[in-house]
């Protein structure tokens, strides 16, 4: 789902990537309604609307996974959220890549356990954070 979002995503800027994560948001919310979405996601009206126009800086992960959830054929928001931290925490292991080696390469202002506690979802994570490190660990991989 979320982490699918992109063909390649390796080949992707940050920005490009949370924009897909974006346009599978945007389907679901096209196809239900914001009202319907932000009744059945918990997320306010307000948030979904400012996806619709593109203003989606702090939308998390755990938002993005109830969003996609509203969709009848979605898993549950648990297991989108858990799919994408497997999915991260396994690219982080075949590209033998640590969470300090991360902070250091991606534009973000985290520091390698801040990294780590938004793989762990100790903190909430935006859809920018997932994008620059699902980014960097998918390029580690495709080398």
């Amino acid at each position: 789902m979320l982490y699918d979002a992109a063909d390649e995503p390796e080949t992707l800027s940050p920005e490009q990537l949370r924009d897909a994560y974006e346009r599978e948001l945007r389907a679901v919310v096209d196809a239900r309604g914001v009202e319907t979405v932000a009744a059945e996601a918990g997320v306010e009206a307000e948030t979904i609307a400012a996806l619709l126009d593109g203003g989606s800086s702090t939308l998390t992960l755990s938002e993005a996974a109830a969003i996609l959830a509203v969709d009848d054929d979605a898993p549950d928001a648990d297991a989108i959220v858990q799919e994408v931290r497997d999915r991260l925490l396994m690219g982080m292991t075949t590209g033998v890549v640590d969470v300090d080696t991360i902070a250091s390469n991606v534009d973000l202002d985290l520091s390698g356990q801040e990294v780590q506690q938004a793989i762990e979802g100790r903190i909430p994570m935006t859809l920018a954070e997932l994008a620059a490190i699902h980014g960097y660990i998918a390029g580690r991989n495709a080398r």
